[in-house]
C-alpha cells in the first residue's frame, strides 16, 4: 500500500512525484491530489519477462480528484477519467504499453478528494482468461476442464447453495458449500458455524445466467483483486469421466485424486 499525500505538495501544485512499486500486487492511495503522481511498477522478476505480462487496475469506489492514463514515451492515453465510476470496472494493458500517471484535476477543496485504486500484475495468459470477451459463458473442453485443475487458484467439489444477482454491477455472486477442498491460494472457502461446514462465494458475470441446482460440481477459477472468479465448472460426475479417460491414457497433465 502506497499512500503519498498532496498537502505535501500544496504551494507546488505542479511538481510531479515518482512511486515505485515492486509488489506483484497491491493498492494506491493518493490523499489531497496535487501536481501529478508516476506510478512505476517494477515486480521482482526479470526485465525480460516483463512483456509477458499485464497490468490491472481497479479504482476505489469513492476515488476523485484526479485523472489516471497509461503514459510511454510523453504520450498519454486516459484509462479512468475524474468522477468515472463505472461499477466495479477493470482496465487492463500490457506492461510494455506503458506506465500509469495519474494527474491532480483542478479542485476548490482538496480536503475532500482521494484517489484511488488497486492493482494486479499477470501473465497475459491468466489476464486473457479473466477478462476473455468472446463466449465469456461458453462450457469448457475436457482438455481445458484438466489444464484448469492444474493450474488454477483454486479448486473444489462443491454444490451451489444459492445465487445472488447483482444487476447494478452485471454479476452473479454463487454461494457455495463445499465437499472436498483440493486447493485455495486464499482463504476465501472458510469453515463457518457450528456446523462445521466450509462455505464460500465465486463471482461470475450476470450474463451466465447461474442458477442453483441439485448435484455437485467442481468448482475452478482466479482470484482477482482478492475475489475468487468462476473459470471451468463442470458437473462433477462429467469431471470424474473425464479425468479417468485422460488418466488411462496416460494425458492427464496432473494428480488431483477426484474420488
Amino acid at each position: 500500500l502506497s499512500s503519498p499525500s498532496g498537502l505535501t505538495h500544496e504551494s507546488h501544485k505542479k511538481d510531479v512525484e515518482q512511486v515505485y512499486l515492486r509488489c506483484s500486487e497491491g493498492s494506491i492511495e493518493w490523499m489531497y491530489p496535487t501536481g501529478a503522481l508516476i506510478v512505476n511498477l517494477r515486480p521482482n522478476t526479470s526485465p525480460a519477462s516483463y512483456k509477458h505480462l499485464t497490468v490491472c487496475i481497479k479504482p476505489f469506489k469513492d476515488s476523485a480528484g484526479a485523472n489516471i492514463y497509461l503514459e510511454k514515451t510523453g504520450e498519454l492515453k486516459l484509462l479512468v477519467r475524474d468522477g468515472d465510476h463505472s461499477p466495479r470496472k477493470v482496465y487492463c494493458f500490457g506492461y510494455d504499453q506503458g506506465g500509469l500517471f495519474v494527474e491532480a484535476t483542478p479542485q476548490q477543496d482538496i480536503s475532500r478528494k482521494i484517489t484511488g485504486f488497486q492493482y494486479e500484475l499477470m501473465s497475459k495468459g491468466i489476464a486473457s482468461d479473466l477478462h476473455t470477451v468472446s463466449a465469456p459463458c461458453r462450457p469448457c473442453s475436457d482438455t481445458e476442464v484438466l489444464l484448469a485443475v492444474c493450474t488454477s487458484d483454486f479448486v473444489i467439489r462443491g454444490s451451489i447453495q444459492d445465487v445472488t444477482n447483482e444487476a447494478e454491477e452485471q454479476e452473479s455472486i454463487i454461494h457455495v458449500g463445499v465437499n472436498k477442498l483440493y486447493r485455495q491460494k486464499s482463504k476465501v472457502f472458510q469453515l463457518t458455524g457450528e456446523s462445521g461446514n466450509w462455505r464460500g462465494q465465486i463471482k461470475t458475470l450476470l450474463e451466465c445466467g447461474v442458477k442453483p441446482g441439485d448435484g455437485d460440481f467442481l468448482f475452478t477459477g482466479r482470484m482477482h483483486f482478492g475475489e475468487a472468479r468462476l473459470g471451468c465448472a463442470p458437473r462433477f460426475k462429467d469431471f470424474q469421466r473425464m479425468y479417468k479417460e485422460a488418466k488411462d491414457k496416460g494425458l492427464n497433465p496432473c494428480e488431483i485424486g477426484p474420488d
